[in-house]
């Protein structure tokens, strides 16, 4: 019997969720589409039981991990501007914004047969990302740390440069160096 949606969860059951969304991730970027559900179940540490009460079918399933990859990022962008200073919590996020795409490239066989079955779990991504972009810009060059002439668009489409360049986690020197070269180049004119 699947869960009913509109319930909360208990928070042992938020738990076990939050498990088969990350075991959910590693094994479908590690065996693409063909991935065994059971072996998610096992790496997450539940019952298979469990993981078909939360997730019915294997695309419901992919496209949760990915949506939760992808709520991860966004809701990083207004805890870590609590926690930093702007341009710290900026280069936090685009860290984070590796590790995302990192995930989604590995996951792409599993998208694509979800995306073949008609549902599209990348909608409103784009808009999601731009948004926590902006947000932690905006407060970066509220704080005088990075120039205003770029917009997040700018910035979300040299970090896809990034992430299809040097997306792969035996790459995450390089990525991390270019990241820190794209922060210092919006840096670029201001005085110190």
């Amino acid at each position: 019997m699947a869960r009913d949606p509109g319930r909360p969860l208990r928070a042992d059951a938020q738990r076990n969720r939050e498990k088969i969304l990350s075991a959910a991730v590693r094994v479908f970027a590690e065996e693409g589409l063909d991935a065994h559900l059971e072996r998610i179940a096992k790496e997450a540490g539940v019952g298979t039981g469990t993981l078909y009460r939360n997730f019915p079918t294997r695309e419901l399933l992919i496209e949760a991990a990915y949506r939760n990859e992808l709520a991860r990022l966004c809701d990083a962008a207004p805890e870590l501007l609590a926690a930093l200073p702007p341009r710290e919590a900026m280069r936090a996020w685009l860290g984070r914004f590796m590790d995302y795409a990192n995930a989604k490239l590995g996951m792409a066989d599993a998208l694509r047969g979800v995306v073949a079955s008609g549902v599209n779990p990348y909608a409103q991504s784009h808009e999601l990302i731009q948004d926590a972009l902006s947000r932690l810009m905006d407060a970066a060059v509220t704080a005088g740390v990075i120039r205003s002439d770029i917009s997040a668009t700018d910035m979300f489409a040299a970090l896809t440069g990034i992430a299809l360049a040097s997306g792969k986690p035996e790459q995450r020197e390089q990525a991390d160096r270019l990241l820190d070269l794209t922060l210092d180049g919006l840096s670029a004119g201001l005085r110190q």
